[in-house]
C-alpha cells in the first residue's frame, strides 16, 4: 500500500551544512515530517521534491559521511 505524499507547501527548507556561499550544487531538506524526509535541489526550489523514508535517509547520510 502506498502512503500519501505530505503537503510541502508550508515546509521550511534548509541547505546541507556542506553547502558553500557560492550556491554550489546542494540539496535542501525539510524537517518536521514524521517518518519521511523531503529533499529538493537547491538550484531548482520550484521543482519537484523527493520524499524518502526516514530510515532510508539515515542510511544514506551515514554512508556519505
Amino acid at each position: 500500500m502506498r502512503s500519501q505524499r505530505p503537503d510541502l507547501t508550508a515546509a521550511t527548507w534548509r541547505k546541507s551544512s556542506y553547502s558553500n556561499s557560492d550556491g554550489g550544487q546542494c540539496v535542501e531538506v525539510a524537517d518536521g515530517f514524521p517518518g519521511v524526509v523531503p529533499v529538493r535541489d537547491s538550484k531548482r526550489p520550484e521543482g519537484a521534491a523527493l520524499v524518502f523514508g526516514a530510515a532510508a535517509w539515515a542510511v544514506f547520510v551515514r554512508d556519505v559521511r
